[in-house]
């Protein structure tokens, strides 16, 4: 996850539930039944799910694209 609500940017980890790895993939995916206006998802996966995750969204027949991670820079003046 990056950040939160009305939070800065946290450590970017793997979306799979119960993982905590760092994320290394990108995936992104869309439900063209309930985003009609060209939005997509994203999930962020560890090297060892980012399979999972794609199968996950591919077994559903949706719009998917993995791609590498690249965590934003932290703002200038964070707290780092």
């Amino acid at each position: 996850m990056i950040g939160g609500l009305g939070g800065g940017p946290a450590e970017a980890v793997c979306s799979r539930a119960g993982c905590s790895a760092p994320a290394r993939w990108r995936v992104e995916w869309s439900n063209p039944r309930i985003h009609t206006d060209g939005r997509t998802k994203t999930w962020l996966a560890c090297d060892d799910h980012v399979e999972y995750l794609r199968g996950f969204v591919e077994a559903r027949s949706f719009p998917v694209a993995v791609s590498r991670f690249v965590a934003p820079a932290a703002a200038p003046g964070g707290d780092e």
